[in-house]
């Protein structure tokens, strides 16, 4: 038969042309690199087109189709621009603003803000006592006002008070809770650098308004996390005998030069809670003389603490009638100056504390009350004292 299927297999094909198998190869490859070339150039101008195929959104696009920004928002938008930012719309649950840096790159900022229509609710709560620690040792301007004796502590617009801000925060728990005073510092570089060097930042420190370097004795409390009171002396009943300095308050000077006196002391320093008695016992006795200082103390946000050194004290009853924050020291630790005594002291404080669930005790900063009190702070700490601040223990009427 005359047709290939009577040919055997493999016989009678037409040779192939010579180079043919390696022209097709060399196609494959050249289509290849090229498919890998646009694959390449295609991922760079997505990754580095200004418009390209990302967008950056900076608002909730639910809020924006449900209602466009008011004439505010949009001249909000337009200044923030000029800076080199954009903000989020009006109605969006969070702010968010975007800032191009000089390098290209956009920098983003996210906070909450209020909404006035319908969506998430933000429950707002009585804000926790205390500073940022980052911050504690800068004062809060708006809690101050210029007078002519320098800046003085005021109640803040919003009702912050300055006992509240500089206050050191506590846990809120229900055990059994000690604070310690330590006075007199800034009368003594020496002794004032060793209290704040050796003391527990849960010891309170209180600066005496005759002190020395007292601004840089404050930063420095304060950056090592120790809440402070102030010093104010006052007249005792053996004056002048026994002086407590030049700014001293007494009876007959009269509510005008005693306010004049207190402001003095006031702005020497500041972040502090409240104030301390030096001495005083006349003063402190006299409901005339008295009255105006704690009038003036609760008009500033500020605590008073009574030393206890006075039985004849009008503090308590004073302080109830005009709303002053006041507490007393349950006991004066180093009315001897003997570690032993001291330790027994703190021991009895203990006592009083577990009896009571707090306790306030105060001493001064002599080498020997500091050393007892901060060895003696490690031990009790291990049985379940909670150390606070002394704001955390006085009466408040706001807290009633």
């Amino acid at each position: 038969m005359g047709t290939d299927l009577n040919a055997p297999l493999g016989q009678n094909r037409k040779p192939r042309r010579p180079g043919a198998s390696q022209s097709y190869l060399s196609l494959v490859r050249i289509f290849g690199f090229l498919s890998v070339l646009l694959l390449i150039g295609v991922s760079a101008w997505i990754a580095l087109s200004p418009s390209g195929l990302r967008q950056v959104e900076t608002e909730n696009p639910v809020a924006a189709d449900a209602a466009q920004p008011d004439n505010k928002t949009e001249q909000d938008t337009a200044v923030a621009s000029r800076h080199g930012q954009k903000t989020s719309g009006g109605l969006s649950g969070a702010h968010v603003e975007e800032t191009l840096t000089d390098n290209g790159n956009v920098v983003t900022k996210f906070s909450p803000k209020q909404r006035d229509g319908d969506g998430p609710a933000f429950i707002q709560v009585q804000g926790a006592k205390g500073q940022d620690p980052r911050m504690a040792a800068i004062p809060n301007d708006a809690l101050l006002e210029d007078s002519p004796q320098g800046r003085l502590p005021i109640i803040g617009p919003d009702g912050t008070r300055p006992m509240d801000q500089y206050a050191r925060p506590s846990s809120g728990s229900r055990g059994v809770k000690i604070a310690l005073v330590v006075g007199g510092l800034g009368l003594s570089q020496t002794g004032t650098q060793s209290a704040i060097r050796i003391l527990q930042p849960e010891v309170t420190l209180a600066f005496a308004s005759s002190g020395n370097s007292l601004q840089r004795w404050m930063q420095e409390a304060r950056r090592s996390g120790h809440e402070i009171l102030l010093q104010i002396p006052f007249e005792p009943f053996d004056y002048p005998s026994n002086d407590p300095g030049p700014l001293t308050l007494t009876v007959d000077a009269g509510a005008k030069k005693n306010l004049s006196l207190l402001h003095q002391s006031l702005a020497e320093i500041t972040n502090y809670t409240g104030v301390m008695n030096f001495l005083g016992g006349r003063f402190l006795s006299d409901a005339d003389a008295f009255e105006p200082i704690m009038r003036d103390l609760s008009k500033r946000g500020l605590l008073f603490l009574d030393d206890s050194t006075s039985a004849q004290s009008l503090s308590g009853t004073l302080a109830e009638a005009l709303d002053v924050p006041q507490g007393f020291a349950d006991l004066v630790l180093d009315d001897q100056l003997d570690k032993n005594v001291i330790l027994k002291k703190l021991d009895e404080l203990e006592r009083i504390a577990r009896r009571n669930g707090q306790a306030i005790g105060v001493a001064s900063a002599f080498d020997e009350s500091v050393g007892a009190i901060a060895s003696w702070v490690d031990e009790a700490s291990g049985r379940g004292i909670e150390f606070v601040g002394v704001s955390a223990l006085v009466k408040d009427p706001q807290q009633q």
